[in-house]
């Protein structure tokens, strides 16, 4: 079983900064993608960036405010947030694709961490 913890969102004004992390911890073989999506209210679940062993992708919405990191000794994901708007506001999720011990591939999301910008 695979558990993440997601930390780091909250309030913030506009024009400022979060950091957002999620730790897996479990019983897996490797981790292979890492990423966040956000929700909005009234929206879909939709992409902010995924990170790889080869390389990083993100929205275009986000692209040169947002940076995603991985620390694959604590198995952890950062998404550092500049610039922050208020259309950012959104619950954000961590997803994680990992594969166990047996060679399956799981995805496991977190539960979600609040992230409000005010005007």
């Amino acid at each position: 079983q695979v558990e993440l913890v997601e930390s780091g969102g909250g309030l913030v004004q506009a024009g400022g900064s979060l950091r957002l992390s999620c730790a897996a911890s479990g019983r897996f073989r490797r981790i292979d993608d890492m990423g966040w999506y956000r929700q909005a209210p009234g929206k879909q679940r939709e992409l902010v960036a995924t990170t790889s062993s080869i390389r990083s992708n993100y929205a275009d919405s986000v692209k040169g405010r947002f940076t995603i990191s991985r620390d694959n000794i604590l198995n952890t994901v950062y998404l550092q947030m500049n610039s922050l708007k208020p259309e950012d506001t959104a619950v954000y999720y961590c997803r994680v694709s990992l594969t166990d011990w047996g060679g399956y591939g799981i995805d496991t999301w977190g539960e979600g961490t609040l992230v409000t910008v005010s005007s």
